[in-house]
């Protein structure tokens, strides 16, 4: 959330941030309402002081009459406190439900854009593989190899349900189990397993809430299913002051995952690329509020997910994402993907944000610097995501004879360099 103080400030600013999202929401309804609340309030504490005042001189008035003509105003001032202060209560829903609906200013540096086809690319790492012999897509593979099965998945779990089994298990496995080495103990990350059902106020804070409603699951008694480890870590400082000494603090935070994927019928139907249940590491990074640090930070956890991409020795790119497809609090986000063979173009493994203090006004976290108060800056980056990485990973690996390859820095975990029996 942005401060109103800015919003107004910086009503041109904050507009042309929202069109460059595509978001619509009405500013000009909005400083109408402050510019009513300011008034509304500055008439409530006239009257609130109007009443202490007023208790004041009875306690001190001896005349019985002055003392009743006194009481008999104040039963008048009561009153009419009390419409104001039922009409402030009711001008306040308003007036947040616009709040929440203002998008952070994207970054200069962000492209314009319709949608993700609009993204451009930063980089490329690796090489794309040539394959002499037809490429089988992941979901082909899985089910040659008994490492899935997607109707009896659908049978037991409905639309995009599924069972990985086998060596699909362990590749699954052996990925969780390699990335847990890989961050453990990296640079001072706090490693977390987190809840998945989580109330609706770190949803709002984070952002997720009112405007992505539709692509989460609810429970009867209002909490929400998470789809991102992001959210309940974002919670865990919730309404709590910090130290400025104790900055960064960096989560690698773990949880099952649950997404509705609402806007996405139709697409990747086969397999286990878009699926509705998964398992997600994320990095989350609590810093001071400063651009240039946000920036390091952001630079930083892309870089770390890089480094686990080229580990495995999956091809990628990484783009910067246009304004269409950021989401109501990034202020700048990369998009790391890797190759996908069997339809010839990278797909999405991994999302790296930074927010400034849009996040953390939502959720009340704030730091102590000196005798100042500050919201501390947020960011995020997946550490892993799956199983989707193993679309990639056994697309990439594949044989001629329809083995699959083992990365070798997985072959320890799975305890086989090779899926499938080779000619």
């Amino acid at each position: 959330m942005l401060d109103i103080k800015f919003i107004r400030e910086n009503k041109d600013i904050v507009a042309a941030g929202a069109k460059k999202k595509r978001i619509e929401v009405d500013l000009d309804r909005l400083v109408e309402l402050d510019d009513k609340r300011r008034e509304l309030q500055a008439s409530i504490d006239g009257k609130r002081a109007e009443q202490n005042n007023a208790s004041i001189a009875i306690t001190g008035e001896k005349d019985p009459a002055k003392k009743k003509e006194i009481i008999a105003r104040m039963q008048e001032l009561k009153e009419t406190l009390r419409l104001e202060e039922e009409s402030m209560q009711e001008l306040l829903k308003e007036w947040r439900s616009l709040m929440v609906q203002v998008p952070n200013v994207p970054d200069i540096s962000v492209p314009e854009g319709e949608s993700d086809a609009d993204n451009k690319e930063v980089r490329q790492w690796g090489d794309i593989p040539k394959f002499d012999f037809p490429v089988k897509s992941h979901s082909e593979l899985l089910l040659m190899h008994d490492m899935a099965d997607y109707e009896r998945g659908a049978k037991v779990a409905g639309f995009r349900g599924y069972f990985l089994k086998n060596d699909g298990a362990r590749l699954s496995w052996a990925l969780e189990r390699f990335v847990i080495e890989r961050f453990m103990n990296r640079d001072g990350f706090t490693p977390m397993i987190v809840p998945s059902l989580v109330r609706r106020e770190p949803f709002v804070g984070t952002g997720y809430l009112p405007q992505s409603e539709e692509d989460l699951y609810k429970t009867q008694d209002g909490d929400y299913l998470a789809g991102t480890a992001e959210v309940a870590a974002m919670g865990y400082h919730m309404d709590e002051t910090l130290e400025k000494k104790d900055l960064p603090l960096k989560f690698f935070a773990f949880s099952p995952c649950f997404r509705r994927e609402a806007g996405s019928h139709g697409k990747d139907t086969k397999g286990i690329f878009r699926i509705h249940e998964f398992l997600k590491f994320e990095q989350v990074v609590l810093c001071e509020a400063n651009h240039e640090e946000s920036v390091k930070y952001h630079e930083e956890l892309t870089a770390n997910a890089e480094a686990l991409l080229q580990e495995l020795k999956l091809p990628y790119h990484v783009v910067i994402n246009c304004g269409a497809d950021l989401g109501l609090g990034q202020v700048k986000k990369y998009d790391i993907e890797a190759w996908m063979p069997s339809e010839e173009k990278y797909r999405e493994t991994h999302s790296s944000s930074y927010f400034h203090d849009f996040q953390t006004r939502r959720l009340n976290i704030r730091y102590r610097d000196g005798e100042t108060l500050r919201y501390v800056h947020s960011l995020n980056n997946t550490a892993l995501a799956t199983p989707r990485i193993v679309t990639q990973i056994v697309e990439n690996y594949q044989n001629k004879d329809g083995s699959i390859t083992v990365p070798e820095v997985l072959r320890g975990y799975v305890g086989k360099d090779t899926i499938g029996k080779s000619n």
